[in-house]
């Protein structure tokens, strides 16, 4: 594993955000739920995750999330992504997403 330093770690800007609209994307190879984020004074961000072995787009609007919000937008198919939704992998390849524990405002930055 390659180490970095804490200068690069204080350049990434993770933020916590609450998911208002989640559907299934269309025209992937691998499927993927798209999902519409909103970080309070940083505004409503997209983005796409594989997700559909654990979520179903019904149940996670209204869930808390992590995201890194200071990437640059990355295409996804026809969907243009604008932040990198956390979540950490198990030994199966899917994805459990990362939250808070308790309630925090939308846009708090983690530290």
């Amino acid at each position: 594993m390659e180490t970095i330093s804490w200068q690069d770690f204080e350049k990434v800007d993770l933020r916590v955000g609450t998911i208002v609209e989640a559907y299934m994307a269309e025209g992937l190879n691998k499927p993927s739920i798209r999902l519409v984020i909103d970080f309070g004074d940083l505004g409503i961000r997209k983005s796409s995750a594989q997700l559909t072995h654990r979520y179903s787009p019904e149940e996670l609007p209204g869930r808390k999330v992590i995201a890194v919000v200071n990437f640059p937008p990355k295409q996804i198919g026809k969907f243009m992504s604008e932040c990198l939704v956390l979540g950490a992998i198990d030994g199966f390849g899917d994805v459990a997403l990362l939250s808070t524990e308790n309630h925090v405002k939308n846009g708090s930055r983690i530290a």
